[in-house]
Protein backbone atom coordinates (compact mmCIF):
# COMPACT_ATOMS: atom_id res chain seq x y z
CA UNK A 1 0.00 0.00 0.00
CA UNK A 2 2.60 2.72 0.91
CA UNK A 3 4.49 2.14 -2.14
CA UNK A 4 1.61 2.50 -4.29
CA UNK A 5 1.10 5.83 -2.40
CA UNK A 6 4.69 6.95 -3.36
CA UNK A 7 4.18 5.39 -6.77
CA UNK A 8 1.49 8.87 -6.77
CA UNK A 9 3.17 11.31 -4.50
CA UNK A 10 4.97 13.11 -8.25
CA UNK A 11 1.29 13.26 -9.68
CA UNK A 12 -0.08 14.42 -5.91
CA UNK A 13 2.50 17.08 -5.89
CA UNK A 14 2.17 18.51 -9.27
CA UNK A 15 -1.39 18.75 -9.11
CA UNK A 16 -1.22 20.80 -5.68
CA UNK A 17 1.44 23.37 -8.53
CA UNK A 18 -0.76 23.27 -11.29
CA UNK A 19 -3.56 24.24 -9.09
CA UNK A 20 -1.50 26.69 -7.33
CA UNK A 21 -0.79 28.60 -10.58
CA UNK A 22 -3.79 28.26 -11.91
CA UNK A 23 -5.73 29.93 -8.64
CA UNK A 24 -2.29 32.77 -8.21
CA UNK A 25 -1.97 33.52 -11.69
CA UNK A 26 -5.19 35.70 -12.20
CA UNK A 27 -4.51 37.68 -9.12
CA UNK A 28 -0.75 38.25 -9.56
CA UNK A 29 -1.49 41.82 -11.54
CA UNK A 30 -4.00 42.71 -8.38
CA UNK A 31 -1.57 41.53 -5.91
CA UNK A 32 1.49 43.27 -7.21
CA UNK A 33 -0.76 46.31 -8.82
CA UNK A 34 -2.30 47.11 -5.64
CA UNK A 35 0.90 47.21 -4.28
CA UNK A 36 3.03 49.03 -6.82
CA UNK A 37 0.13 51.91 -7.09
CA UNK A 38 -0.72 52.44 -3.41
CA UNK A 39 3.27 52.63 -2.92
CA UNK A 40 4.23 55.32 -5.64
CA UNK A 41 1.33 57.71 -4.35
CA UNK A 42 1.87 57.16 -0.74
CA UNK A 43 5.34 58.29 -1.70
CA UNK A 44 4.78 60.75 -4.26
CA UNK A 45 1.75 62.30 -3.76
CA UNK A 46 1.01 61.88 0.16
CA UNK A 47 4.23 62.14 1.23
CA UNK A 48 4.51 58.81 3.13
CA UNK A 49 7.60 56.68 3.22
CA UNK A 50 8.10 53.44 2.28
CA UNK A 51 7.98 52.03 5.73
CA UNK A 52 4.80 53.51 7.19
CA UNK A 53 3.13 52.35 3.91
CA UNK A 54 4.41 48.98 4.53
CA UNK A 55 3.72 49.01 7.99
CA UNK A 56 -0.24 49.56 7.83
CA UNK A 57 -1.40 50.15 4.03
CA UNK A 58 -0.08 46.86 2.58
CA UNK A 59 0.28 44.96 5.83
CA UNK A 60 -1.98 42.02 4.80
CA UNK A 61 -2.98 39.20 3.26
CA UNK A 62 -0.66 38.73 -0.20
CA UNK A 63 -0.22 42.42 -0.28
CA UNK A 64 2.73 42.02 2.47
CA UNK A 65 4.35 39.44 0.82
CA UNK A 66 5.37 42.31 -2.28
CA UNK A 67 8.54 43.63 -2.62
CA UNK A 68 8.65 46.94 -3.41
CA UNK A 69 11.71 49.07 -5.27
CA UNK A 70 11.71 52.36 -5.61
CA UNK A 71 13.27 54.69 -7.76
CA UNK A 72 13.42 58.22 -6.65
CA UNK A 73 14.84 59.88 -9.72
CA UNK A 74 12.45 58.13 -11.91
CA UNK A 75 9.86 58.42 -9.72
CA UNK A 76 8.77 54.97 -10.69
CA UNK A 77 7.77 51.86 -8.25
CA UNK A 78 8.05 47.99 -8.89
CA UNK A 79 6.15 45.19 -6.89
CA UNK A 80 7.04 41.58 -7.08
CA UNK A 81 5.24 38.92 -5.38
CA UNK A 82 5.95 34.97 -7.12
CA UNK A 83 6.40 35.37 -10.65
CA UNK A 84 4.11 38.43 -11.33
CA UNK A 85 5.23 42.22 -11.00
CA UNK A 86 3.66 45.50 -11.43
CA UNK A 87 4.86 48.96 -12.48
CA UNK A 88 3.25 52.47 -11.35
CA UNK A 89 4.78 55.49 -12.29
CA UNK A 90 4.21 59.52 -11.00
CA UNK A 91 2.25 60.67 -14.41
CA UNK A 92 2.55 64.61 -13.19
CA UNK A 93 3.06 65.69 -9.93
CA UNK A 94 -0.41 67.77 -10.41
CA UNK A 95 -1.81 64.51 -11.69
CA UNK A 96 -0.79 61.56 -9.64
CA UNK A 97 0.48 57.78 -9.97
CA UNK A 98 -0.91 55.10 -12.74
CA UNK A 99 -0.38 51.46 -13.24
CA UNK A 100 1.36 51.08 -16.58
CA UNK A 101 -1.51 48.78 -18.25
CA UNK A 102 -2.26 49.07 -22.07
CA UNK A 103 -0.36 52.35 -22.55
CA UNK A 104 3.74 52.95 -22.46
CA UNK A 105 4.47 55.54 -19.92
CA UNK A 106 5.80 58.04 -22.55
CA UNK A 107 2.12 57.82 -23.60
CA UNK A 108 0.55 58.03 -20.83
CA UNK A 109 3.37 61.87 -19.52
CA UNK A 110 2.02 62.92 -22.78
CA UNK A 111 -0.85 64.64 -22.03
CA UNK A 112 -1.79 67.83 -22.02
CA UNK A 113 -1.86 68.28 -17.92
CA UNK A 114 -1.46 71.57 -17.23
CA UNK A 115 0.24 73.87 -14.22
CA UNK A 116 -3.11 74.93 -13.21
CA UNK A 117 -2.72 78.32 -11.36
CA UNK A 118 -2.91 77.27 -7.81
CA UNK A 119 -4.48 79.33 -4.69
CA UNK A 120 -1.95 81.60 -3.39
CA UNK A 121 0.69 79.97 -0.96
CA UNK A 122 0.15 80.77 1.98
CA UNK A 123 -3.03 79.66 3.37
CA UNK A 124 -1.81 80.39 7.05
CA UNK A 125 -2.57 84.09 6.53
CA UNK A 126 -5.85 83.54 5.20
CA UNK A 127 -8.81 83.31 8.12
CA UNK A 128 -10.90 79.30 7.66
CA UNK A 129 -12.34 78.55 4.99
CA UNK A 130 -10.74 79.98 2.52
CA UNK A 131 -7.52 79.58 4.50
CA UNK A 132 -6.01 78.05 7.36
CA UNK A 133 -6.25 80.91 10.04
CA UNK A 134 -8.57 79.61 12.54
CA UNK A 135 -9.71 81.15 15.57
CA UNK A 136 -8.94 79.82 18.98
CA UNK A 137 -12.71 80.35 19.85
CA UNK A 138 -14.93 77.57 20.65
CA UNK A 139 -18.61 77.54 19.66
CA UNK A 140 -20.91 77.30 22.77
CA UNK A 141 -22.39 74.49 23.57
CA UNK A 142 -19.27 72.30 22.57
CA UNK A 143 -18.36 69.59 25.62
CA UNK A 144 -14.34 69.58 24.57
CA UNK A 145 -13.67 66.77 27.47
CA UNK A 146 -16.46 64.75 26.01
CA UNK A 147 -15.22 65.24 22.97
CA UNK A 148 -12.04 64.98 23.47
CA UNK A 149 -12.69 61.50 25.08
CA UNK A 150 -14.51 60.08 21.79
CA UNK A 151 -11.34 60.86 20.42
CA UNK A 152 -8.57 59.43 22.84
CA UNK A 153 -10.74 56.20 22.23
CA UNK A 154 -10.56 56.42 18.14
CA UNK A 155 -6.95 56.78 17.96
CA UNK A 156 -7.07 53.87 20.54
CA UNK A 157 -5.97 51.39 17.90
CA UNK A 158 -7.35 48.36 19.14
CA UNK A 159 -10.58 46.85 18.18
CA UNK A 160 -13.23 48.60 17.85
CA UNK A 161 -10.88 51.48 17.18
CA UNK A 162 -8.08 50.37 15.38
CA UNK A 163 -6.85 52.13 12.26
CA UNK A 164 -7.04 55.81 12.82
CA UNK A 165 -4.84 58.15 10.90
CA UNK A 166 -6.53 61.80 11.73
CA UNK A 167 -10.23 63.30 12.75
CA UNK A 168 -11.45 66.30 11.70
CA UNK A 169 -14.49 68.21 13.65
CA UNK A 170 -16.22 71.33 12.47
CA UNK A 171 -19.41 72.67 13.98
CA UNK A 172 -21.12 75.88 12.77
CA UNK A 173 -18.48 76.10 9.96
CA UNK A 174 -15.75 76.57 13.16
CA UNK A 175 -13.11 73.64 13.21
CA UNK A 176 -13.13 72.72 16.84
CA UNK A 177 -10.67 69.60 16.86
CA UNK A 178 -8.15 67.72 14.76
CA UNK A 179 -5.80 65.15 15.92
CA UNK A 180 -3.16 62.98 13.49
CA UNK A 181 -1.82 59.47 14.49
CA UNK A 182 2.00 59.94 15.14
CA UNK A 183 3.67 60.14 12.04
CA UNK A 184 1.17 61.76 10.44
CA UNK A 185 0.30 65.93 10.14
CA UNK A 186 -1.65 68.65 8.48
CA UNK A 187 0.53 68.38 5.75
CA UNK A 188 0.29 65.26 4.55
CA UNK A 189 -2.52 63.86 2.60
CA UNK A 190 -4.57 61.15 2.61
CA UNK A 191 -6.63 58.53 0.05
CA UNK A 192 -9.88 59.52 -0.63
CA UNK A 193 -10.74 55.73 -1.83
CA UNK A 194 -14.43 55.82 -2.69
CA UNK A 195 -15.02 59.58 -1.45
CA UNK A 196 -13.87 60.05 -4.78
CA UNK A 197 -17.19 59.33 -6.30
CA UNK A 198 -18.76 62.04 -3.96
CA UNK A 199 -16.38 64.51 -5.65
CA UNK A 200 -17.11 63.19 -9.10
CA UNK A 201 -20.67 63.82 -8.33
CA UNK A 202 -19.43 67.59 -7.70
CA UNK A 203 -17.89 68.00 -10.86
CA UNK A 204 -21.47 66.27 -12.44
CA UNK A 205 -23.46 69.69 -10.49
CA UNK A 206 -21.12 72.05 -12.00
CA UNK A 207 -21.63 71.01 -15.28
CA UNK A 208 -24.84 70.92 -14.95
CA UNK A 209 -24.97 74.25 -14.13
CA UNK A 210 -23.55 75.27 -16.25
CA UNK A 211 -25.47 73.89 -18.43
CA UNK A 212 -23.01 71.44 -20.48
CA UNK A 213 -24.51 68.44 -19.61
CA UNK A 214 -28.21 66.42 -19.26
CA UNK A 215 -28.27 64.06 -16.11
CA UNK A 216 -31.78 62.47 -17.13
CA UNK A 217 -30.39 62.45 -20.88
CA UNK A 218 -29.26 58.83 -22.32
CA UNK A 219 -25.04 59.14 -22.51
CA UNK A 220 -24.91 58.01 -26.02
CA UNK A 221 -22.20 56.12 -26.18
CA UNK A 222 -21.61 54.14 -29.68
CA UNK A 223 -21.47 50.42 -27.72
CA UNK A 224 -24.82 51.10 -26.46
CA UNK A 225 -26.39 51.85 -29.48
CA UNK A 226 -28.45 48.92 -30.26
CA UNK A 227 -28.87 47.57 -26.69
CA UNK A 228 -30.73 48.19 -23.92
CA UNK A 229 -28.09 50.60 -22.38
CA UNK A 230 -28.95 53.04 -24.73
CA UNK A 231 -31.18 54.05 -21.79
CA UNK A 232 -28.82 54.60 -19.29
CA UNK A 233 -28.47 58.06 -17.70
CA UNK A 234 -25.94 60.21 -15.66
CA UNK A 235 -28.68 59.56 -13.36
CA UNK A 236 -28.73 56.07 -13.14
CA UNK A 237 -25.18 55.40 -12.66
CA UNK A 238 -24.96 58.27 -9.67
CA UNK A 239 -28.06 56.34 -8.02
CA UNK A 240 -25.75 52.98 -8.93
CA UNK A 241 -28.50 51.79 -10.64
CA UNK A 242 -27.80 51.39 -14.14
CA UNK A 243 -28.27 47.38 -14.54
CA UNK A 244 -24.68 46.88 -16.04
CA UNK A 245 -23.31 43.46 -14.58
CA UNK A 246 -20.90 44.33 -12.07
CA UNK A 247 -18.70 42.19 -8.89
CA UNK A 248 -17.56 45.04 -6.27
CA UNK A 249 -15.86 42.15 -4.03
CA UNK A 250 -12.41 43.03 -3.51
CA UNK A 251 -11.30 39.99 -2.24
CA UNK A 252 -10.79 37.89 -5.65
CA UNK A 253 -10.61 38.46 -9.78
CA UNK A 254 -13.40 40.86 -9.72
CA UNK A 255 -14.48 43.64 -11.94
CA UNK A 256 -13.58 46.17 -9.57
CA UNK A 257 -9.97 44.71 -9.14
CA UNK A 258 -9.66 44.00 -12.99
CA UNK A 259 -10.42 47.79 -13.30
CA UNK A 260 -8.17 48.98 -10.57
CA UNK A 261 -5.15 46.79 -11.34
CA UNK A 262 -5.24 45.37 -14.92
CA UNK A 263 -7.34 48.23 -16.92
CA UNK A 264 -5.75 51.17 -18.85
CA UNK A 265 -9.12 52.73 -19.68
CA UNK A 266 -10.71 52.06 -16.58
CA UNK A 267 -14.17 53.77 -18.19
CA UNK A 268 -14.18 51.72 -21.25
CA UNK A 269 -13.58 48.56 -19.58
CA UNK A 270 -16.90 49.47 -17.70
CA UNK A 271 -19.43 50.40 -20.53
CA UNK A 272 -18.42 47.39 -22.23
CA UNK A 273 -20.21 45.04 -19.54
CA UNK A 274 -23.62 43.88 -20.36
CA UNK A 275 -26.80 44.68 -19.31
CA UNK A 276 -27.47 42.14 -16.41
CA UNK A 277 -31.20 44.29 -15.81
CA UNK A 278 -33.23 47.26 -17.08
CA UNK A 279 -31.95 50.68 -16.17
CA UNK A 280 -33.86 51.83 -12.60
CA UNK A 281 -34.27 48.84 -11.48
CA UNK A 282 -31.91 47.04 -9.58
CA UNK A 283 -29.23 48.67 -7.20
CA UNK A 284 -25.75 47.18 -7.22
CA UNK A 285 -22.75 49.17 -6.18
CA UNK A 286 -20.45 50.14 -8.85
CA UNK A 287 -17.32 51.29 -8.88
CA UNK A 288 -17.04 51.04 -12.72
CA UNK A 289 -20.27 53.36 -12.76
CA UNK A 290 -17.91 56.53 -11.91
CA UNK A 291 -15.69 56.01 -14.08
CA UNK A 292 -17.84 55.58 -17.28
CA UNK A 293 -19.12 59.34 -15.65
CA UNK A 294 -15.72 60.41 -15.93
CA UNK A 295 -15.33 59.32 -19.48
CA UNK A 296 -18.11 60.43 -20.61
CA UNK A 297 -17.23 64.04 -18.64
CA UNK A 298 -14.29 64.08 -20.45
CA UNK A 299 -16.03 63.46 -24.31
CA UNK A 300 -18.08 66.60 -23.53
CA UNK A 301 -15.33 68.75 -22.66
CA UNK A 302 -13.95 67.53 -25.35
CA UNK A 303 -10.71 69.04 -24.84
CA UNK A 304 -7.85 67.49 -22.87
CA UNK A 305 -6.28 70.40 -21.19
CA UNK A 306 -9.34 72.03 -20.26
CA UNK A 307 -10.88 68.74 -18.92
CA UNK A 308 -7.74 68.65 -16.66
CA UNK A 309 -7.91 71.70 -15.07
CA UNK A 310 -11.86 71.89 -15.27
CA UNK A 311 -11.70 70.16 -10.94
CA UNK A 312 -8.82 72.68 -10.09
CA UNK A 313 -10.71 75.66 -11.57
CA UNK A 314 -14.55 75.08 -10.98
CA UNK A 315 -13.86 73.21 -7.34
CA UNK A 316 -10.58 73.52 -5.44
CA UNK A 317 -10.05 76.88 -6.04
CA UNK A 318 -13.34 78.25 -5.53
CA UNK A 319 -13.20 76.39 -2.05
CA UNK A 320 -9.73 76.78 -0.84
CA UNK A 321 -8.79 73.26 -1.43
CA UNK A 322 -5.07 74.00 -2.72
CA UNK A 323 -3.68 70.31 -1.63
CA UNK A 324 -5.84 68.17 -3.50
CA UNK A 325 -4.51 65.49 -6.51
CA UNK A 326 -6.94 63.95 -8.50
CA UNK A 327 -5.16 61.27 -10.11
CA UNK A 328 -5.93 59.60 -13.85
CA UNK A 329 -5.46 56.47 -15.02
CA UNK A 330 -3.23 55.34 -17.74
CA UNK A 331 -5.45 56.48 -20.42
CA UNK A 332 -5.47 60.00 -18.69
CA UNK A 333 -9.18 60.25 -17.65
CA UNK A 334 -9.58 61.08 -13.52
CA UNK A 335 -10.15 58.13 -11.45
CA UNK A 336 -13.89 59.42 -10.15
CA UNK A 337 -14.15 56.08 -8.39
CA UNK A 338 -11.11 56.29 -5.92
CA UNK A 339 -8.22 57.89 -6.56
CA UNK A 340 -8.07 61.33 -5.10
CA UNK A 341 -5.44 62.70 -2.01
CA UNK A 342 -6.15 65.94 0.06
CA UNK A 343 -5.50 67.18 3.43
CA UNK A 344 -7.95 66.82 5.79
CA UNK A 345 -8.51 70.51 5.96
CA UNK A 346 -9.14 70.44 2.14
CA UNK A 347 -11.89 67.04 2.67
CA UNK A 348 -13.18 69.11 5.50
CA UNK A 349 -13.68 72.65 3.27
CA UNK A 350 -15.31 69.76 0.72
CA UNK A 351 -17.98 68.67 3.50
CA UNK A 352 -18.66 72.28 4.43
CA UNK A 353 -19.63 73.02 0.54
CA UNK A 354 -22.24 70.24 1.19
CA UNK A 355 -23.27 71.36 4.74
CA UNK A 356 -24.12 74.95 3.01
CA UNK A 357 -26.37 73.82 0.04
CA UNK A 358 -23.16 74.15 -2.40
CA UNK A 359 -22.78 77.74 -1.41
CA UNK A 360 -19.27 78.91 -1.00
CA UNK A 361 -18.88 82.02 1.14
CA UNK A 362 -21.87 83.64 -0.95
CA UNK A 363 -21.04 82.24 -4.76
CA UNK A 364 -23.18 79.15 -5.39
CA UNK A 365 -20.79 76.51 -6.57
CA UNK A 366 -23.26 73.79 -7.10
CA UNK A 367 -26.65 74.24 -8.79
CA UNK A 368 -29.90 74.98 -6.27
CA UNK A 369 -31.45 72.13 -5.23
CA UNK A 370 -28.72 69.61 -5.98
CA UNK A 371 -27.74 69.13 -2.70
CA UNK A 372 -31.51 67.94 -1.79
CA UNK A 373 -31.34 65.33 -4.93
CA UNK A 374 -27.82 64.26 -3.72
CA UNK A 375 -29.51 62.87 -0.56
CA UNK A 376 -32.51 61.52 -2.55
CA UNK A 377 -32.82 57.91 -2.43
CA UNK A 378 -31.96 55.76 -4.94
CA UNK A 379 -34.51 53.65 -6.23
CA UNK A 380 -33.59 49.64 -4.45
CA UNK A 381 -31.11 50.91 -2.16
CA UNK A 382 -32.62 50.84 1.01
CA UNK A 383 -32.68 54.23 2.71
CA UNK A 384 -28.40 53.27 2.50
CA UNK A 385 -27.28 55.79 -0.78
CA UNK A 386 -28.60 59.24 -2.73
CA UNK A 387 -26.29 59.90 -5.67
CA UNK A 388 -22.65 58.89 -5.49
CA UNK A 389 -23.46 60.21 -1.21
CA UNK A 390 -24.29 57.26 1.33
CA UNK A 391 -27.58 58.03 3.11
CA UNK A 392 -28.74 57.23 6.92
CA UNK A 393 -32.32 57.31 6.44
CA UNK A 394 -32.55 53.84 7.28
CA UNK A 395 -30.52 54.26 10.33
CA UNK A 396 -28.84 50.62 9.68
CA UNK A 397 -25.31 51.43 10.41
CA UNK A 398 -26.13 54.67 12.23
CA UNK A 399 -28.73 53.72 14.71
CA UNK A 400 -27.64 56.21 17.25
CA UNK A 401 -27.00 59.00 14.53
CA UNK A 402 -29.40 61.89 12.93
CA UNK A 403 -31.05 59.97 10.00
CA UNK A 404 -30.42 63.25 8.26
CA UNK A 405 -26.67 62.00 8.13
CA UNK A 406 -25.09 61.88 4.65
CA UNK A 407 -21.58 61.10 3.88
CA UNK A 408 -18.71 60.38 1.24
CA UNK A 409 -17.20 57.11 2.51
CA UNK A 410 -14.16 55.24 1.58
CA UNK A 411 -12.39 51.88 1.11
CA UNK A 412 -10.84 51.27 4.97
CA UNK A 413 -12.52 54.29 6.87
CA UNK A 414 -12.39 57.01 4.77
CA UNK A 415 -14.92 59.04 5.70
CA UNK A 416 -16.52 62.65 5.47
CA UNK A 417 -19.64 62.93 7.53
CA UNK A 418 -22.18 65.79 6.57
CA UNK A 419 -25.34 66.22 9.33
CA UNK A 420 -27.64 68.86 8.75
CA UNK A 421 -29.46 69.13 11.87
CA UNK A 422 -26.21 69.69 13.94
CA UNK A 423 -24.53 71.65 11.63
CA UNK A 424 -21.33 69.24 11.65
CA UNK A 425 -19.14 68.16 9.65
CA UNK A 426 -16.71 65.28 10.57
CA UNK A 427 -13.80 64.21 8.54
CA UNK A 428 -12.28 60.20 9.55
CA UNK A 429 -9.32 58.71 7.49
CA UNK A 430 -7.14 55.59 8.27
CA UNK A 431 -6.70 51.78 7.88
CA UNK A 432 -9.38 49.89 9.21
CA UNK A 433 -10.69 46.34 8.18
CA UNK A 434 -14.22 45.60 8.24
CA UNK A 435 -15.31 45.27 12.09
CA UNK A 436 -12.04 46.66 13.35
CA UNK A 437 -13.54 50.44 13.83
CA UNK A 438 -16.98 51.12 15.64
CA UNK A 439 -17.96 53.97 12.96
CA UNK A 440 -21.49 54.13 14.64
CA UNK A 441 -20.33 55.04 18.25
CA UNK A 442 -17.47 57.30 17.21
CA UNK A 443 -19.83 58.90 15.45
CA UNK A 444 -22.27 59.02 17.64
CA UNK A 445 -20.38 60.33 20.92
CA UNK A 446 -19.16 63.50 18.37
CA UNK A 447 -22.69 64.32 18.55
CA UNK A 448 -23.34 64.15 22.07
CA UNK A 449 -20.24 66.37 22.69
CA UNK A 450 -22.06 69.15 20.93
CA UNK A 451 -25.47 68.46 21.68
CA UNK A 452 -26.45 69.32 24.82
CA UNK A 453 -30.05 67.84 24.20
CA UNK A 454 -28.74 64.26 24.29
Amino acid sequence: MRIRIRKYIPLIVLAILIGGYIYMDPLLPIITGYSAKNMASGVFVAGRTQESMEATDLNFSFIKFNRNKIDWEKKTVKSRFLWGSSKAILVDEGFGCSLVNDYKPEEMKAHPYPKVNILPENPDTIPWPMGDAIADTIPQKVNMEKLNQVLDNAFADTIPSKGTFAVMVVYKGQPVVERYKEGFSPDNKFLSWSMAKSFTNALVGIMVKDNLIDINKPLGFEEWEDDERKDITINNLMHMNSGLAWNEDYGNNSDVNIMLHKIGDMGQYTLEKYDEYPADSVWEYSSGSTNIVCKYLREVIGNDAVYYAFPRKKLFNAIGMRSAVWEVDASGTFVGSSYLYATMHDYTRFGLLFLNNGNWLGKQILPEGWVDYVRTEAKGSDGQYGAFFWLNLSGKDYPDVPRDMYCCRGHDGQYIYIIPSKELVVVRTGFSKKGEFDYNKFLSGIVESIDTTL
